[in-house]
């Protein structure tokens, strides 16, 4: 029999949720469940979110914010996982919500979010989507622009003022993947600082929209903290508002050997700049998505095909519909055989999926232990932007969720069915 071993002390990579080990079968176990038993259950592919982890994830970074400052609050970028009991677990956590349209704010109310934590963003909101926002009550609109700023007028009419950011570009980039830069001056997000100056002005005379403070992201999967700093800077010229809201970007670490800076030290060094260049009797406001839900979710498929030609390809059942970041970004995963993972491992494999594309490949070059079809393959890290991308190519059913602790799973968000895919039809193919 196999001892049970935590998954340092296995072997396996750090990267998996926290908690996750080998159990006495000598399988993958996340967050107390046996992942060949849950796709056994549930089929696959399956996102399987371990709880313990993410909530554990979000009240550290809860009060590790308020030991540093007073007048702090913590909100989910909820872009990376929009799934209702993402939202609601984390609400349950204390944390405040982001959200980029009009369908991440219904979540986001349908899973209990309290309206004033809601910050709507958006870098081309409708009068819509603003409309629904101001009548659910959110907290902050951040504007994007002098377009963003002037169809916020139009539709908030009556009542209170509606509290609003600016949405500042610092000209600043963080080294990240172009796609996920937003802090440089040439960008589809916010105004130039020169801009911002023009809005706050325009602001100032319009009673229907109350200026309260600035807002900054420079982008994601950030792994240095001198952008952050940098942007604090840049930003602090345009004089002092009771709000600073310095978005998100912290970057997760997708492979054994990634060392994303601890979320104390990126603390230290955005409160830090914060208290020079802004000053210490703010309400400062951080976004993290990524670094709260990345590594709290773990994919597992099924190996249908093995074929080795030039090289071997491991086929699954899911791929670029369950994540297309590989694909949209190059991003780099690891991979597992869960029904074996300290077995010793040596064949160097292609892992792919099963979308017509030669460029739905899940992972290139990983060493996998003799997989055979009928394998359970466990990737970890996919708890951001693998569910919040999915899609139906090749008219796949996008796959469920299912919440695990203390070895128990339930589901959260049921698998898509056939008849998913036709629902949204108008025009009924049995009568034409």
């Amino acid at each position: 029999m196999i001892a049970l071993m935590t998954a340092t002390a296995a072997g396996l990579s750090p990267v998996f949720p926290r908690g996750t080990r080998v159990n006495e079968r000598g399988r993958l176990e996340i967050a107390g469940c046996d992942a060949v038993e849950l796709v056994a259950e549930f089929g696959s592919p399956v996102y399987v979110v371990a709880e313990d982890d993410l909530r554990s994830r979000a009240r550290a970074f809860v009060r590790a914010l308020a030991d540093r400052h007073r007048d702090s609050e913590v909100v989910f970028a909820s872009k990376a996982f929009p799934c209702t009991a993402v939202y609601r677990a984390l609400a349950e956590e204390g944390l405040g919500c982001d959200v980029a349209s009009g369908g991440e704010l219904y979540l986001a109310l349908r899973a209990g979010v309290d309206p004033g934590r809601i910050y709507l963003h958006g870098n081309a909101k409708s009068e819509a989507e603003l409309q629904e926002a101001i009548a659910a009550g959110v907290g902050y609109i951040v504007l994007d622009s002098f377009d963003d700023l002037e169809r916020c007028v139009k539709v908030s009419r009556g009542g209170s003022a509606q509290k609003v950011l600016l949405r500042v570009t610092p000209d600043v980039a963080g080294a990240t993947h172009h796609a996920i830069s937003t802090g440089q001056a040439d960008s589809k997000f916010g105004f130039t600082v020169q801009e911002a100056a023009a809005a706050a002005s325009r602001l100032s005379s319009e009673s229907r929209l109350e200026l309260v403070g600035l807002h900054c992201h420079i982008g994601s999967q950030l792994l240095e903290l001198d952008p952050f700093v940098a942007a604090i800077e840049a930003i602090s010229g345009l004089g002092r508002f009771q709000v600073y809201n310095l978005g998100g970007g912290l970057g997760a670490a997708y492979g054994g050997a990634a060392s994303p800076p601890a979320v104390e030290d990126y603390l230290d060094a955005l409160v830090d700049a914060a208290h020079r260049w802004l000053g210490d009797e703010i309400r400062l406001v951080l976004e993290p998505g990524r670094a709260l839900v990345a590594n709290s979710t773990v994919t597992l498929y099924t190996v249908q095909t093995v074929k080795r030609n030039v090289s071997t390809w491991v086929a699954v059942d899911g791929g670029m519909s369950d994540n297309l970041r590989p694909m949209l970004y190059g991003a780099v995963y690891e991979a597992v055989v869960a029904d074996r993972p300290l077995a010793p491992a040596s064949e160097r494999c292609h892992l792919a999926g099963k979308h017509c594309e030669s460029g739905d490949v899940i992972v290139k070059d990983v060493v996998l232990a003799d997989p055979v079809a009928g394998d359970v393959i466990a990737t970890p890290v996919t708890g951001a932007y693998g569910y919040a991308l999915a899609n139906n190519y090749n008219s796949v059913p996008r796959a469920p969720v299912v919440f695990c602790r203390e070895g128990a799973a339930r589901l959260v968000v049921r698998r898509e069915t056939y008849e998913d895919l036709a629902a949204r039809d108008v025009v009924d193919v049995t009568e034409a």
